[in-house]
C-alpha cells in the first residue's frame, strides 16, 4: 500500500461534528439540555451524555481531512437495518495508523471505564454504501473486498474517499448503538494481509449450513465478536443462501445459535445440589448471577434505577424480565438481544462446571449508564463476573440475604418479579424427601 499522503489542509466548519438527539425527557420538557448545558445535570445522569459523545468526537474530527481518509481498520464492518432488504454497509476506519484492534474486540473492554469504551466507537469513521441483501452470494468489488476484510485476523490498513465530509450524529436510541462520524463511500483501498484461517476455512465450504459453520468456529476458540462480523458480513452459509445481516441482528442470531447449542450438553449433566452467586459490579451496573439446584431454568431481569438510559421517570424504578423452562422458549424475549447474551455466557460456565442448574441473573442499573454501549456489556460482564468463585449457599433463605446485601431495590421487588425464585421458594424437589425406603 502506497506510504499515507499528509492530509490536506483542516477546514474547521467541517470537522466540527454536527449534534443531534434523542433522549429520555426531553419531549416532556424540550428546554431541558438548553437550561442545563452540561452544568446542573438535570437529566440526573452523572456525566453529561452529550458532552461526553462530543468529547470523542472532538478526538476523531481534527484527523480527518475532508473527503479522504487514510488509516486502519480493527478489522470492522457494519451492517445496517434500515431500509432492508438493501441495507448500508461498509468499514468501520480508525485515522490511526496501526493496531486498532482493541477498538472492534468487545472481549477484551471488559475493566474498561464508559469513557473508553466510547472512545473506542466514536473513533471508528463509518462508511457506507447500500447493498441489497442477497447480493452476499454475487458480492461486486466493493462487497468482496468488505468480506474479505470480515475474515481478517489483524488490523487492516485502509484508504477510502467519501462523497462528502464525515459527519456526527448523536441519537440516543435502542436502535442506535453509539459510532464515530459517517459518510457515504465512493471507493475503498484495503490491505487484507492476513485472514484467519478458521474463518476462510468455513467461508470457503460453502455445502456446510450458517449455523453449522458458527458451531465450528466457536469450537475452534474464535471469538464471538468476530463470527459475528463474519456472519453478519454474509461469509457463512451454504452457495445460493448466504445474505447480508445487519449487525444488530447478526449479534443475536449468534448468541442464540451458540446458547442454544451449549445447552443441548447442559440438559444431560447432572443436576447442582446447592446454590451458587456470584456477585459483580462493572460500568454502575450491579450482577448478581445465580445458579439453583435441580434441572436447567433460565431467567434474566433487568431494573433500571430513575434517570438511566431507558428509565426517564425521575422516581420509579422499572424492572423488566423473561424467562424459559427446562425446553427453552419459542418466542422472542421482550429484554432482547440481553437474554440471549447473558444465556450463551451462563450456559459456558455451566459446561465448565459439568453440571446443569437453574440460572437467574439479576442486573441492577444505576445512573452511571448513560449511553448504550451494546450486547457485549451483559454478555462480557456475565462471563467476567463467573470466572470468579462462587458464594456457595444450602437454601434459598441464604440466597435471599445475598440479594439483600447485593441491591439496592428490597428483595420484595425482587420476589415479586422473578418466575425462577418463585419456584425455589414454594416447590419442593424428588431429592428433597431422599431415598425411597426398602
Amino acid at each position: 500500500m502506497a506510504a499515507a499522503a499528509s492530509a490536506p489542509p483542516l477546514d474547521r466548519a467541517k470537522a466540527v461534528p454536527q449534534l443531534s438527539w434523542s433522549i429520555p425527557g426531553l419531549a416532556e420538557d424540550p428546554s431541558l439540555c438548553l437550561r442545563c448545558r452540561s452544568a446542573q445535570l438535570l437529566c440526573g445522569r452523572p456525566v453529561c451524555p452529550i458532552l461526553l459523545r462530543y468529547e470523542a468526537f472532538a478526538k476523531t474530527m481534527p484527523m480527518l481531512g475532508s473527503t479522504h481518509l487514510e488509516g486502519s481498520t480493527p478489522p470492522g464492518v457494519f451492517v445496517g437495518r434500515y431500509g432492508y432488504p438493501k441495507v448500508s454497509i461498509g468499514p468501520l476506519v480508525s485515522p490511526l495508523h496501526g493496531d486498532t484492534l482493541l477498538y472492534d474486540t468487545p472481549e477484551d473492554w471488559v475493566g474498561r471505564s464508559v469513557s473508553e469504551v466510547i472512545g473506542f466507537r466514536t473513533g471508528l469513521v463509518r462508511g457506507t454504501q447500500r447493498v441489497a441483501v442477497a447480493q452476499a452470494d454475487r458480492p461486486d468489488r466493493y462487497l468482496e473486498s468488505l468480506q474479505t476484510l470480515a475474515l481478517s485476523a489483524a488490523s487492516v490498513e485502509t484508504e477510502a474517499d467519501f462523497r462528502r465530509a464525515p459527519r456526527g450524529h448523536l441519537a440516543l436510541s435502542e436502535s442506535t448503538p453509539p459510532y464515530g462520524p459517517s459518510a457515504p463511500i465512493e471507493r475503498l483501498r484495503l490491505d487484507v494481509r492476513r485472514v484467519d484461517q478458521s474463518l476462510e476455512r468455513l467461508s470457503g465450504d460453502t455445502d456446510a449450513l450458517a449455523t453449522t459453520a458458527v458451531s465450528e468456529l466457536y469450537d475452534r476458540g474464535v471469538f464471538v465478536s468476530r463470527i459475528q462480523r463474519a456472519f453478519s458480513a454474509g461469509t457463512l452459509g451454504r452457495r445460493g443462501h448466504r445474505k447480508l445481516v445487519p449487525t444488530r441482528w447478526s449479534i443475536t442470531a449468534v448468541d442464540d445459535m451458540l446458547g442454544k447449542q451449549n445447552l443441548a450438553e447442559v440438559r444431560d449433566l447432572p443436576p447442582l445440589s446447592e446454590f451458587w452467586a456470584y456477585p459483580f459490579t462493572a460500568l454502575d451496573n450491579r450482577w448478581l448471577l445465580v445458579f439453583l439446584p435441580g434441572a436447567y431454568r433460565y431467567e434474566s431481569i433487568e431494573a433500571w434505577y430513575p434517570n438511566t438510559l431507558w428509565n426517564p421517570d425521575p422516581s420509579r424504578i422499572v424492572m423488566i424480565g423473561d424467562h424459559e423452562w427446562y425446553r427453552g422458549r419459542t418466542t422472542y424475549a421482550s429484554i432482547g438481544g440481553c437474554y440471549y447474551a447473558a444465556r450463551l455466557a451462563t450456559s459456558e460456565a455451566l459446561l465448565r462446571a459439568g453440571r446443569q442448574a437453574g440460572v437467574l441473573v439479576l442486573r441492577e442499573v444505576h445512573p452511571g449508564e448513560i449511553l448504550p454501549l451494546g450486547v457485549w456489556n451483559v454478555r462480557e460482564h456475565v462471563r467476567a463476573a463467573l470466572r470468579t468463585t462462587p458464594l456457595r449457599f444450602s437454601d434459598v433463605a441464604e440466597l435471599q440475604d445475598q440479594i439483600r446485601s447485593t441491591f439496592a431495590i428490597p428483595l420484595a421487588r425482587w420476589l415479586a418479579q422473578s418466575a425462577l425464585l418463585h419456584d425455589a421458594r414454594t416447590q419442593r424437589r424428588l431429592e428433597e424427601f431422599g431415598e425411597p425406603a426398602p
